[in-house]
């Protein structure tokens, strides 16, 4: 079997409710979905995400170009979909970065291969550790009455901690105040600051909030200052997980040699797709460092590659994760909120846990009437052929 025809598709999701992000409003979701079609009919499809260019630098233009004039052309057509080892490899010394648009290719190429062999792609990473993955869940920053509340009514569905989002310092400490007040002092709490914050504002916001029990802080310093981070973490009792920090292998070494964290964020775009990712996990696991799985906010193509990983993978089987992209995008709790998905069967949120769909490949269905509606406006398909 060889690849004959790369697909590139530009597509914005409005989503159900904006969201705030590091000062900025998010209404819609600009993705690309790919599609790889092979000379024997089967097609392996994915979408990237979101493409946040303040956390990967990367955009839907950017992702198109590196896939359909780069990747296309010099990797993909003509090769067996199978050798995903050998185009990762060569994706890497091709290109700099650009991890998500990498990702994009690998989740489609583990999509065409499970549906080659018949198998899900939980198979593919050596079968399923667990049935279900039980998840906490993402809060937007806002005022500290209205996200206790939101808090409260996740608790009730049944995730196992409530992350926050940072707003500003002084905000920030009454919103964890609120909440912990809310929740009880049980509950898994932390904070996501997305490294806004300078050491000295790090150090004595910390402290402040030592007495509301936050099981941890996460990225709060920029990405580069792992020095900075490593420092703070030496002056402060709550842990310290590293996100933006860590992203290629290097950037992990870095900060174990460095002591620069005490637990780890992944993304699977941030890695660059699934087979990268497993190396990623490695590195976490001889460190002895427990590890987190966020998303994109997307659609539940976009969840479903995590998903998979999350199943398989052993050591961050041991941990409750955060891929939730679909919940994001259509502000509920569970899969009887998820409407008119670009996947027809996305995988189920139910009781605060996660499930794989057992289909081959991702085991989802395209829903194709509405990959159409949501082409980017000005934006063209693009099509690629051996």
């Amino acid at each position: 079997m060889k690849i004959t025809k790369v697909e590139a598709i530009p597509i914005s999701t409005p989503m159900k409710r904006v969201q705030l992000m590091r000062g900025s409003t998010l209404a819609r979701i600009d993705s690309v979905v790919l599609k790889l079609h092979t000379d024997e009919g089967v097609v392996g499809f994915s979408e990237s995400g979101d493409t946040s260019t303040w956390y990967r630098g990367e955009t839907p233009d950017s992702i198109m170009s590196m896939i359909c004039d780069f990747f296309a052309p010099q990797i993909l057509l003509g090769e067996d979909p199978t050798k995903i080892e050998k185009i990762v490899a060569k994706m890497d010394l091709l290109a700099r970065d650009n991890n998500e648009a990498k990702a994009t290719v690998d989740f489609a190429l583990h999509d065409l291969v499970g549906k080659m062999l018949g198998v899900p792609v939980y198979t593919l990473l050596g079968g399923k550790t667990i049935d279900r993955i039980p998840l906490g869940l993402v809060l937007g920053a806002g005022a500290p009455e209205a996200v206790a509340e939101e808090a409260l009514a996740v608790l009730a569905e049944g995730y196992a901690f409530v992350k926050l989002k940072s707003g500003t310092p002084k905000g920030d400490i009454a919103m964890v105040k609120e909440v912990r007040a809310a929740v009880g002092d049980d509950v898994d709490l932390f904070i996501d600051i997305n490294g806004a914050w300078t050491y000295d504002t790090a150090l004595a916001t910390i402290r402040a909030m030592e007495k509301y029990n936050l099981s941890k802080i996460e990225q709060p310093l920029p990405a580069w200052d792992l020095e900075g981070m490593a420092r703070l973490r030496g002056k402060v009792a709550t842990p310290i997980y590293a996100d933006e920090s860590a992203q290629e292998l290097h950037d992990l070494h870095a900060i174990i040699t460095k002591g620069a964290a005490d637990g780890l964020m992944i993304k699977m775009q941030k890695a660059g797709g699934l087979l990268k990712a497993q190396r990623w996990l490695t590195m976490a696991r001889l460190a002895n460092m427990p590890v987190i799985c966020g998303c994109m906010v997307a659609s539940g193509l976009e969840a479903s590659p995590a998903t998979h990983l999350l199943a398989a993978n052993e050591w961050i089987s041991r941990f409750p994760q955060e891929n939730a992209g679909p919940l994001h995008l259509h502000d509920c709790l569970n899969s009887k909120g998820i409407k008119d998905d670009l996947a027809l069967n996305p995988p189920r949120y139910e009781g605060g846990f996660l499930y794989p769909n057992d289909g081959p490949g991702l085991g989802i269905d395209l829903n194709e009437d509405l990959l159409k509606r949501l082409l980017t406006p000005g934006k063209s398909i693009r099509v690629v052929t051996a």
